[in-house]
């Protein structure tokens, strides 16, 4: 085992994992119980697609529109592991589990082992995907726990974890002028339609506005 890659591994999974304190305050601030806030993590675990659910819903929205914002989000998981197919080479039960850790993180720290080879890569991958895994849903048990301890978690302001947790994901990843243009115009398109608009279709809107900019990235190309 590559000791380089699994200190890259443990960190990653360790910070991205304590974000799921977070994601479980918010989702009992919503209105979900403890349970169904950790099926949610166990099941989907894609962080993006979780938080669009619980603000979807938890601002009134439907169901529906919880759903389509959260699969939007959750789009890139599949071009994901379509990049991860001939690195990791699984099939049966195996295929499975790669599917459900395919995510950001076990995507980027398997590419960027990529000069150490396909045995670093793989190892980057299933380490900071498990090593996620599991943090993310001991962090949303115990950030679910919390939250229902405080009684009435919108009364300490926890229902703010929704889009301060956002934030946090997406500073970091503005490095470039579209990245910071795609991020005002965004937001300036949910705020004029939030008012106007179920909870739910601006997130849909911003989505689809997002691969527009993307489309015409690469058009300029």
């Amino acid at each position: 085992m590559n000791r380089t890659t699994a200190a890259q591994s443990f960190s990653v999974s360790l910070t991205v994992g304590a974000y799921g304190i977070a994601f479980g305050a918010a989702s009992v601030a919503a209105g979900f119980s403890v349970l169904q806030t950790c099926f949610l993590s166990l099941l989907t675990f894609t962080g993006a697609s979780q938080f669009a659910v619980i603000g979807v819903l938890g601002a009134g929205g439907t169901p529906i529109n919880g759903i389509v914002a959260a699969s939007l989000l959750g789009l890139r998981n599949t071009l994901y592991g379509i990049r991860m197919t001939p690195v990791l080479k699984v099939k049966g039960f195996r295929k499975v589990v790669a599917a459900q850790i395919t995510i950001d993180e076990s995507l980027g720290v398997s590419l960027s082992q990529e000069k150490l080879g396909l045995k670093a890569m793989r190892q980057g991958f299933w380490l900071t995907g498990v090593g996620v895994f599991i943090f993310w849903n001991l962090f949303t048990l115990a950030g679910a726990y919390g939250a229902q301890a405080l009684g009435n978690p919108s009364a300490w302001g926890l229902d703010a974890a929704v889009p301060a947790a956002f934030l946090g994901l997406l500073w970091p990843r503005l490095n470039s002028k579209l990245d910071r243009l795609l991020v005002i115009a965004a937001g300036s398109l949910a705020l004029l339609m939030t008012p106007y608009f179920v909870p739910g279709f601006p997130i849909i809107a911003t989505s689809v506005l997002a691969v527009l900019f993307g489309l015409r990235a690469n058009l300029w190309k």
